[in-house]
């Protein structure tokens, strides 16, 4: 199953079936004005990547796979520390330093919301290293954004 992301246009589709299917690192599925949905698979012993987004508010649910999350204030201070599975949530207030490792025996999968905005609409990453290496993956312009702060990257 793909999501076709069609923009600011009214969507809808079950979004715990498309994150269990989704095989990338990350798919935006749907790009507002003011908020994001991705979806991404993390293989076993892989992670999202410690980082802090500084005008971000993030939401992230696990629909398959076990993690652990790991959140603080600074990227050496994680104090913060959370074994999830299926059907939990994780809760990330903009400038938190965060990553959620796959501790499981199957890949993990996970949908993120993003608000505001965080990827170019429609960009799939088929692993980490592709998206860490991707030049082109800015928001839309039509996208509401804060005067921006660069997001920081452990």
């Amino acid at each position: 199953m793909t999501i076709k992301d069609i923009g600011p246009q009214p969507q809808s589709f079950n979004i715990e079936h498309a994150t269990k299917e989704n095989t990338d690192y990350r798919s935006v599925a749907w790009s507002g004005r003011y908020l994001q949905v991705t979806l991404m698979s993390i293989p076993v012993g892989g992670d999202i990547g410690l980082e802090a987004h500084t005008e971000t508010d993030q939401f992230l649910r696990l629909d398959a796979g076990r993690g652990r999350v790991q959140m603080g204030a600074a990227k050496d201070k994680l104090t913060f520390e959370r074994e999830v599975t299926d059907g939990w949530c994780v809760l990330v207030p903009s400038g938190t330093w965060h990553n959620i490792t796959n501790i499981g025996t199957t890949p993990m999968q996970v949908y993120a919301i993003y608000a505001p905005a965080h990827h170019k609409p429609g960009k799939v990453q088929a692993t980490a290293a592709a998206a860490e290496a991707d030049k082109d993956d800015e928001p839309a312009t039509w996208s509401v954004q804060p005067k921006r702060a660069p997001d920081k990257h452990g």
